[in-house]
């Protein structure tokens, strides 16, 4: 008949359903009790009504009396039937399991059974965890407030639709009745389960007790140290109770507290019951139900005791814990946390020097795991829910992160090594577990058949493993097993059992040890699991952000804080498909957190690696030519007497003074900030990567990701732009800072394996856009609009000359001070400096917004000449007629302004020109394999060829800073314009005009002072030499150019002729500038001894001066 209860097969399933239920039970509180989740059909200010006749007629509601309280349910009766059918049916559950749950503790009472943790341990635990799970659902169900309103709606919706009540709903309207004081209804209903509960709780005398130990003790017995006796270390870790050394101790607790209040009466016939009770009412104020909700021990005791006659003296029993568990269980906890740090860190140190030791002290990393998971566990809850007491900080932990850092080590070694915990036990289990156990079979007299069955197949399963299965890394599966040595406990635990287990406690202890050695071999994980998983840590989020700000705060505390977002990785396994809806919930709050992590940790890197190339830029810069003077000047009056200091005036120190070291006590910001780089990039080795709900985190690129964000903003703000002030830093500077800050860097790959190249590549090259990827302002923008809007607009207004002899731009001599010296930015050490900066993609960037100036020039030139156009023609058809000439130059309007926009286009082009050649230079340092072949095939191209084919070559050839014949960027700039559906024919007409406008414009720039030509510049002050590079082509504008500059000569007494050799000299520079004009088309038709003359003339006013 015993065989036939299967005892052993309805605990398993019932335990696990009852999780199932419980989590659902949960969930449903959860989201009923937040307004955000809370379903819609609850919050409907249509249906109040109806919810408060529900809840206040509950469960004997009249559907059909009071239709009109239920109006509102009536008209979306299908709707409110279809929003709470999971609800319904979740409430229906906790009733099957109910009975299920009776039924077997009944069985289990007829039977008489047996229980002894140390004895048949999986049938005593599963029994308490059976009791334990069944009250967490009760309670839990007691504590949803819509219970009613849903089970109501449903029903009444049900009764709408179909004509009549749910059949279940009866029970469930009277299940929830009864447990509105769910405490004492359980009671009533554990009454018969006394004995049996009792025997089982009083077993754990021989476990909690030892368990429940001060640290003192732990630290004056060694435990968990394997070097505490060394002869004894490759000895295997046993005992006769091994499922016991690594149960948790907040699970133990929880069977006492909830198994002593269903069955009270133990307390006052029993005296080890007491005292168990009081021991583990002693140690701390609250346990956990499931996920957040806890139990108030101590108040739910004395509310419960109070119903009770003669339970005063448990009442003062419970204030007196109470006391105790608030002056000492902080305390003694905090002194666990700290032993467990140093006791883990020495365990994992020896173990992953010797792995080889993880086979015979596999039990010791379990007992580690266990006992630290406790701790971790004890203090959240704790923590979420603090007593007002005079010493708070015993429930704060600031080194948290590194329990949980050695936690996650030990747990990754069992890992990496579990073939070495593979092929140790399987040879132990083959060569000594079943030796033994034949003999212990041996040696009992009376065996019945199934038992014997049983025991039977277990020596013939263990003496079949070899070690060549796992050299073949061949799957073990021994869940078989362990449900026969489940369903054997059980066989043999009943009253009048033919194989009694109490009376063979070497049976027990025998298979107690195989069990565990068998899950070393295919299991390692899952108990991994059991004893380290703290995804309790899901359901306190402030908690757990809390405790990594602590130990984040902490020096010595930085290394280990990667553990928290490993954490994360433990959220997914404590999901249960009977409730799918919370996964998702739990996969968001999971990521939000890791990602929350790794951002800080990654900011506090960032922040310490850029602060570190802030100050080697600051010590860079010390060494810049620009500090020098006053060395050089302090040897120059090195042989005369030294001034006597003024008093309190320090003297400056030269650069590297600060790496001379008198005392190596003595330590820097900077040594303090290397210390805190080197303990932040130690957490990064924790691992390269880990998965959090099937997303793949590598901490790594949250560090990339950081250092490219704030380097993108560094080099911004080096740049000091201030659009106010039209402030900026010189190019060379910046590109100075910006290697220094590279060249820093580099260094973090020495402490952790990234690849900063790709950083550095990645935010230079967004650098070169006119955004980033953030979409915030670059270099390339900031240099563009200075470079237009100071120094090329100041050159447009002439306060700012472009001068070819040195290949810069000048500062105009004026009464005011320039707010910046021009050359300082437009050498060519500084354009250089831009195009290292900027780059090709920069500079196209630049052109193309220089192109839009010009064409903005180009269509103000073409109103001028539409205006002008007869006069123009006429003025083209007589051009060697001096007499209509000056007739006509009279109606000609509009000279001086096409001239100035001419020369504001000359300016712009010079300046990108400059741009251009200096690209050139830095392209062909950098890459001179690239550039040779460019220029190849820019040479190549002859003018026959294809103007498309021309143009793409010309564009590569442009973009790599050569100089072409046409320049792309132009042409497309000017195609782009809009045009008025002009004919090409007429836009050519208005082209050879406007060179005719320009031509008999010239002379009229003798009439400026300004036009002067400087030797010293290679060009006139107001800048009307850069119309040499607007004007590069017509021969009809030489001749007309050549005709009206030659009447200059005869005006010789006339004001306009004051510098007519400056504008002699314009024409030629025109003539050498352009590729289609020769010299010889300006002899035909300008005398060149006028060109002598005028060279001479314009260099005998320039006075020499040496030295």
């Amino acid at each position: 008949m015993d065989y036939q209860q299967k005892l052993a097969e309805k605990l398993s399933i019932l335990n696990e359903r009852g999780n199932g239920v419980l989590i659902r039970m949960n969930y449903i509180k959860k989201i009923c009790a937040d307004p955000k989740l809370r379903p819609s059909f609850l919050t409907d200010k249509a249906m109040e009504s109806a919810i408060k006749y529900i809840n206040k007629k509950f469960p004997n509601i009249d559907f059909r009396g009071n239709i009109q309280h239920l109006t509102s349910i009536q008209r979306q009766k299908s709707e409110v039937l279809a929003a709470t059918a999971s609800y319904y049916d979740s409430f229906l559950d906790v009733i099957e399991f109910r009975d299920h749950v009776y039924e077997l503790l009944n069985t289990i009472d007829a039977c008489q059974c047996f229980f002894n943790i140390a004895i048949n341990f999986d049938f005593t635990k599963n029994y308490l965890d059976l009791i334990i799970t069944y009250t967490s659902v009760i309670v839990t169900l007691s504590r949803i407030d819509d219970k009613k309103a849903l089970v109501g709606m449903f029903n009444c919706a049900h009764e709408m639709s179909n004509g009549s009540s749910d059949p279940s709903y009866p029970r469930l309207g009277q299940m929830f009745v009864e447990y509105e004081h769910p405490w004492k209804k359980l009671t009533e209903e554990f009454g018969p389960h006394t004995r049996s509960v009792t025997a089982a709780l009083v077993s754990l005398n021989m476990v909690y007790p030892r368990r429940n130990l001060p640290a003192e003790q732990w630290r004056s017995a060694q435990l968990l140290s394997l070097l505490s006796a060394p002869a004894a270390m490759l000895e295997p870790a046993c005992c006769n109770t091994m499922a016991c050394e690594y149960l948790s101790m907040e699970v133990m607790e929880r069977w006492i507290i909830i198994g002593f209040l269903l069955c009270h009466t133990s307390l006052n016939t029993n005296q080890a019951s007491q005292e168990l009770w009081k021991m583990a009412l002693r140690s701390g104020l609250y346990l956990t139900l499931t996920r957040d909700e806890v139990l108030n021990i101590h108040k739910v005791s004395e509310d419960l005791f109070d119903c009770f006659k003669g339970y005063s003296k448990r009442i003062a029993d419970i204030k007196e814990c109470r006391e105790h568990a608030l002056v000492n269980s902080g305390a003694m906890h905090r002194e666990r946390r700290h032993f467990l740090r140093g006791a883990l860190k020495e365990l994992f140190k020896v173990l992953e020097d010797e792995p080889g030791l993880l086979g015979p002290k596999a039990l010791f990393v379990f007992m580690a795991l266990s006992f630290s998971r406790d701790e971790v566990l004890w203090l959240v809850r704790h923590s979420e829910n603090m007593p007002k007491i005079k010493t708070p900080d015993d429930y704060i932990d600031n080194q948290m992160a590194e329990l949980l850092f050695y936690m996650e080590k030990l747990r990754g070694l069992m890992k990496k090594y579990n073939h070495v915990v593979q092929r140790y036990h399987v040879q132990y289990l083959a060569q000594f577990d079943a030796l033994v156990l034949n003999d212990t079979i041996q040696n009992i007299y009376v065996c019945p058949e199934e038992e014997s069955v049983l025991m039977s197949s277990f020596v013939s399963n263990l003496s079949a493993l070899s070690v060549k299965q796992v050299e073949n890394k061949e799957e073990f599966d021994f869940r078989a097993l362990r449900l026969d040595w489940l369903r054997l406990q059980a066989y043999t635990s009943v009253n009048k059992a033919p194989l009694p287990i109490k009376d063979y406690t070497d049976l027990a202890k025998v298979m107690n040890m195989i069990q565990f050695h068998t899950r070393m071999v295919d299991s390692v994980e899952e108990l991994l699991q059991e004893t380290s998983e703290v995804s309790i840590l899901c359901f306190y989020p402030r908690v757990f952000e809390k405790m990594f700000c602590q130990s984040s705060e902490e020096m010595t505390m930085k290394r280990y804080l990667m553990a928290f977002p490993l954490v994360c990785t433990h959220f997914s396994q404590c999901g249960h498909p009977i409730c799918p809806e919370e996964i998702e919930a739990m996969e968001k709050r999971s990521l939000r957190l890791c990602v929350t992590f790794l951002e800080q940790i990654a900011k506090l890197t960032s922040t310490v690696v850029l602060e570190i190339c802030a100050e080697q830029c600051n010590l860079n810069d010390q060494l810049q030519p620009k500090h020098c003077a006053e060395t050089i000047s302090a040897a120059r009056h090195r042989k005369q007497k030294k001034p006597v200091p003024k008093k309190g005036e320090v003297q400056k120190e030269k650069p590297g003074a600060e790496s001379l070291r008198k005392d190596r006590s003595v330590v820097t910001n900077v040594d303090k900030m290397h210390l805190m780089l080197t303990e932040l990039c130690t957490c990064f080795s924790l691992c390269s990567d880990f998965i959090v709900f099937d997303h793949i985190i590598v901490p790594t690129e949250f560090l990339l990701s950081h250092l490219e964000i704030r380097l993108s903003e560094i080099i911004v703000r080096m740049a000091n732009y201030n659009q106010t002030t039209q402030e900026i830093a010189r190019p060379s500077d910046l590109l100075t800072k910006l290697r220094a800050y590279t060249a820093s860097l580099h260094s973090l790959s020495g402490y952790i394996n990234v690849d900063v190249t790709r950083l550095v590549k990645s935010v230079l090259l967004q650098q070169t856009q006119p955004l980033d990827s953030r979409g915030g302002p670059t270099m390339t923008t900031l240099y563009t609009n200075w470079y237009l809007e100071s120094l090329l607009r100041q050159a447009s207004n002439s306060l700012i000359v472009h001068c070819p002899t040195m290949h810069c731009f000048v500062n105009q001599t004026t009464d005011n001070d320039p707010s910046f010296r021009a050359e300082e930015f437009s050498d060519i050490s500084e354009l250089q400096a831009l195009a290292e900066l900027i780059g090709p993609y920069g500079l196209k960037f630049l052109s193309e917004n220089l192109m839009w100036h010009i064409t903005s020039q180009i269509s103000e030139l073409k109103k001028l000449v539409i205006e002008n156009m007869d006069v123009l023609v006429q003025m083209k058809n007589n051009f060697d007629k001096p007499e209509e000439m000056a007739n006509l130059k009279k109606r000609l309007t509009g000279g001086e302004n096409v001239l100035k926009r001419m020369t504001i286009i000359g300016v712009i082009l010079s300046f990108r020109s400059m741009a251009q050649d200096c690209l050139k230079d830095i392209l062909l340092k950098h890459c001179p394999y690239l550039m040779g072949p460019i220029e190849c095939l820019r040479d190549f191209i002859s003018p026959e060829d294809d103007i498309k084919v021309t143009l793409s070559i010309f564009e590569l050839a442009s973009a790599a800073g050569y100089t072409c014949d046409i320049d792309p960027t132009l042409v497309t700039a000017i195609a782009n314009m809009q045009t008025d559906n002009t004919s090409v024919d007429e836009e050519y007409k208005l082209s050879c005009l406007l060179l005719a406008y320009i031509a008999v414009s010239l002379p009229t720039l003798a009439l400026d002072p300004n036009s002067l030509y400087s030797r010293e510049h290679g060009g006139h002050n107001n800048n009307i030499h850069c119309l040499a590079t607007a004007i590069n082509q017509l021969k009809e504008f030489l001749l007309m150019a050549s005709s009206t500059l030659l009447q200059l000569g005869q005006n010789v007494e006339r004001m306009e002729s004051k510098n007519r050799e400056s504008i002699y000299l314009l024409l030629h520079m025109i003539v050498e500038e352009s590729p289609f004009l020769s010299q010889d088309m300006l002899e035909s038709c300008f005398p060149y001894v006028l060109l002598r003359n005028a060279y001479r003339e314009v260099y005998r006013s320039f006075i020499v001066t040496l030295g």
